[in-house]
């Protein structure tokens, strides 16, 4: 708990402008304070229900790992540097989508989170999990975030304005864990959906890292935004996300084929 603790602190770390400090006393901080306070009460809540009901140590390792992550993205260091980077705002991003997203998935956290909370959120998380039944409709869904806040305007209200930042963080969390639930734990009949879903992100994705690549102007107005930096930013989503979807297309296409069972022998006979 106490490790749980000083991880937490440290990820709360004083952030800038939409990128900067949290403790400045500006009321506009507001939707960063009340991001923090969301991710304290997630991980401390999460500590709480593993002495309650404990979960695997790979599991454990898992969530906390993600959270940390999670927390040095969005309030650590990696924050201030987005602030005037193209380059490591789309780091900051594909953290929380390839990295911390799929984390949190295969952590399941969901049965600590209800050992510390009660049956109180069981109505939201069903709704949830019926939902990510549908692998492409929660591909879609992540598909929209991606690409809303990769276009020019939202994108710099984002960096320009922390209410929007702040949603914009939110919605590529929350529909990339949708999204990753959705694949990496589809059902038997949804397995071939999945591996397809995880194949359409690989496309869309890497069609925007490419338009971000080989742009002739820069797409993000700001004096300390120049065309190299965002050309960067295009190859961190294209090249890194493009290898983690492609692997995990790869092992739900595998489980795809092993669940149909081995070629009847008959058919492996040469015809006469």
């Amino acid at each position: 708990m106490r490790l749980v603790a000083a991880a937490a602190l440290a990820a709360a770390a004083p952030v800038a402008h939409a990128h900067g400090s949290a403790w400045t006393g500006d009321s506009g901080q507001g939707p960063i304070w009340l991001s923090q306070a969301l991710f304290a009460v997630a991980w401390f809540s999460y500590a709480l229900g593993a002495v309650r009901r404990a979960p695997a140590t790979v599991r454990r390792a898992l969530f906390h790992g993600g959270m940390l992550v999670a927390g040095l993205a969005l309030f650590g260091p990696f924050d201030d540097w987005a602030g005037s980077s193209t380059a490591w705002h789309m780091v900051q991003h594909m953290l929380l989508i390839v990295v911390v997203a799929p984390a949190l998935v295969l952590a399941r956290p969901l049965a600590q989170w209800r050992a510390a909370w009660g049956r109180a959120a069981d109505p939201a998380w069903r709704a949830l999990l019926r939902l990510a039944r549908r692998p492409m409709a929660c591909a879609l869904l992540h598909a929209a975030a991606i690409w809303i806040w990769h276009a020019p305007a939202p994108y710099m209200a984002a960096v320009q304005h922390n209410g929007w930042h702040v949603l914009e963080h939110a919605s590529f969390w929350f529909t990339g864990w949708l999204f990753w639930w959705a694949v990496l734990r589809p059902g038997r009949k949804a397995v071939l959906q999945a591996a397809l879903a995880l194949l359409f992100t690989v496309a869309h994705t890497g069609l925007l890292g490419a338009l971000l690549t080989f742009a002739r102007v820069p797409l993000y107005w700001s004096e300390s935004r120049e065309l190299w930096d965002q050309q960067l930013a295009g190859l961190v989503m294209w090249i890194p996300g493009g290898i983690v979807y492609l692997a995990a297309a790869a092992w739900a296409g595998y489980r795809w084929l092993d669940q149909r069972g081995p070629v009847p022998e008959a058919l492996l006979q040469p015809h006469r």
